[in-house]
């Protein structure tokens, strides 16, 4: 269990409510995500203490040494490890795209410890399991084409990273070894789930939604890469999350 580089923003007028950690997207930080978009900022202004990781491979957070570092349980367990330094017994959280697929795990990481948790641009299918990983790793390695588009795609955007993307290489070899798979939820209250009106990877997240007992499905504007930036999402955030 590795140190992840962490980010925490505390409230001039503390509300009576648990800390939110935030959980970013593949191949962005926390800063990306969730500072610059003025998410941070807007859950600080609402009272809450604010808790921004860097995952694994990304940000300022080490990079892992092997894929089973990286699986989506594993990294669940690194966030957890990051609110138990912290002190904090209980807490909500908000994930986006792989961050939403990581809180997912954070029930069953820190049983009877998370309270409410916003799911952004969840996929309901396992991205990550069409690439193939040789490939991949041949791609970051050597510079190897891949006759795949899809991991020629994760390929070249991991490969913008530099002296990081051999580290984003085996983050998606370990999330591909734990696919996305749904099931029961089994947190104090149902999550959020938030998609973009124009987000194809989302597609029929609304399904799960229903499975788990109806939990809420709320749609903002924009497609899967606009939507965390926008005002409709950082309203949704802040509705799931109050008190």
């Amino acid at each position: 269990m590795r140190d992840l580089a962490v980010r925490t923003f505390t409230s001039a007028d503390p509300a009576d409510a648990p800390p939110v950690l935030l959980v970013h997207g593949f191949c962005s930080d926390g800063k990306a995500d969730w500072v610059d978009t003025g998410v941070a900022d807007a859950l600080t202004a609402a009272g809450r203490t604010v808790v921004v990781p860097d995952l694994p491979g990304h940000g300022d957070s080490p990079s892992p040494a092997a894929s089973a570092e990286v699986t989506a349980p594993a990294i669940a367990a690194d966030l957890v490890a990051v609110m138990d330094r912290a002190g904090f017994s209980t807490f909500d959280a908000a994930g986006y795209s792989l961050g939403a697929r990581i809180a997912w795990e954070l029930p069953a990481a820190a049983p009877g410890r998370v309270e409410r948790t916003v799911l952004g641009g969840l996929s309901p299918a396992e991205p990550f399991t069409a690439v193939d990983v040789d490939a991949l790793h041949r791609a970051v390695r050597a510079g190897t084409e891949p006759a795949d588009p899809f991991t020629g795609m994760i390929a070249g955007m991991i490969s913008s990273h530099g002296d990081r993307a051999a580290g984003l290489a085996l983050c998606v070899e370990g999330l591909r070894a734990t696919p996305f798979a749904g099931g029961a939820w089994n947190a104090k209250v149902l999550p959020v789930f938030v998609v973009g009106d124009n987000d194809e990877l989302t597609r029929g997240i609304g399904g799960l939604a229903e499975e788990l007992g109806e939990a809420r499905l709320v749609t903002v504007p924009g497609a899967h890469h606009e939507v965390l930036g926008g005002a409709g999402f950082r309203a949704a955030v802040l509705d799931a999350l109050s008190r």
